[in-house]
């Protein structure tokens, strides 16, 4: 079921959310704060779920996959997948983490 407190379709997608990130929090502490929405994931997430990072905090949160696709028109469907969100900006990027 969504989350009717965040509303995708709002956010538009981008391409340099992550840049900026390891801009301001350099490549290390970036990195970590990936793995660890990863790490959210892998402990309460489902295959239906995607983790979400806000970038202006780093807060985790989990995503429905479906709200995503349905919101925005982007499939979260993969592995080791991440949604990068800004509010500041209110724009969104998926990140595929290696």
């Amino acid at each position: 079921m969504p989350d009717p407190r965040l509303d995708l379709a709002r956010f538009a997608p981008v391409n340099d959310l992550w840049p900026s990130l390891v801009e301001r929090l350099g490549l290390e502490r970036s990195q970590r704060a990936v793995q660890q929405a990863l790490d959210l994931q892998a402990m309460h997430g489902t295959a239906a779920t995607l983790p979400l990072l806000l970038v202006e905090t780093c807060g985790l949160a989990l995503v429905q996959a479906e709200q995503l696709r349905r919101q925005t028109g982007l499939v979260g469907a993969g592995e080791r997948l991440v949604l990068l969100l800004s509010q500041r900006q209110a724009s969104l990027q998926l990140l595929q983490h290696s």
